[in-house]
């Protein structure tokens, strides 16, 4: 016999009442809506890190050629700050990129078939690999493939500017050099001499460029609109 429940009546479980057809398309359309609104409040995460960069950066170059005292040493620390919001933004962009992954599942397989009106999903088990992905939710996308992705598209731009804006500082600022050698010189940062810190920028920079020029930063910083979340070998079933 079923189990009673307390009115008498026998107990039904979710599964005894299958969704008709209207109800089925009217569940998935606000799931569609909430993934959306998720995926745009990370979208808004991200830019607004991106925001905090660029004033920061900003601000940095203003305040070191606000004064004469303030030494070029304040554009290089500038790097240390960007690189932080960097990794912040990096966090940020794996957890945009579930909520991104799942609106494209829906959109490919979902919607496309509508608007076609073709009902047919390009992927077939789709529906499966986002029930799974809601049950146990999978980061599309690695810490470091995050940060390369960023860099690439963003961050970069934004060492090009410190590391020209700190060559301005060094040839012009208190007032012009009067040869390549006093450039030289002034590159020296207290007890730190000139070669060192010269060798510290060149190796950051050649690095920078490396990281982001490289095939996985090309893949990395592939177009956000069909990126690497895709895969389905980052899905699990």
């Amino acid at each position: 016999m079923e189990p009673m429940g307390e009115a008498g009546h026998a107990k039904t479980s979710f599964e005894d009442f299958p969704l008709t057809r209207p109800e089925y398309i009217s569940a998935m359309v606000h799931f569609y809506r909430g993934e959306m609104y998720r995926s745009q409040v990370w979208r808004t995460r991200l830019d607004t890190t991106t925001n905090w960069a660029v004033v920061t950066t900003a601000g940095m170059i203003s305040f070191a050629f606000s004064s004469p005292e303030h030494k070029h040493f304040t554009l290089l620390l500038a790097n240390v700050l960007i690189t932080h919001f960097l990794l912040i933004e990096a966090r940020r962009y794996r957890y945009f990129s579930v909520y991104r992954a799942r609106v494209r599942m829906i959109e490919e397989n979902f919607y496309l078939p509508l608007v076609r009106r073709s009902l047919v999903s390009p992927k077939d088990d789709w529906s499966d690999r986002i029930a799974q992905d809601l049950d146990v939710p999978k980061f599309k996308t690695t810490y470091a493939e995050a940060i390369l992705c960023r860099l690439r598209n963003n961050y970069l731009w934004l060492y090009g500017i410190i590391l020209v804006t700190w060559l301005v500082k060094l040839c012009v600022h208190p007032y012009d050099a009067g040869s390549l050698a006093e450039v030289y010189r002034r590159a020296a940062i207290g007890p730190i001499p000139s070669f060192a810190v010269l060798g510290i920028v060149i190796g950051l920079y050649l690095w920078l460029v490396y990281l982001a020029l490289s095939p996985h930063g090309r893949k990395a910083g592939a177009d956000e609109i069909r990126g690497i979340e895709q895969e389905l070998t980052r899905w699990k079933v």
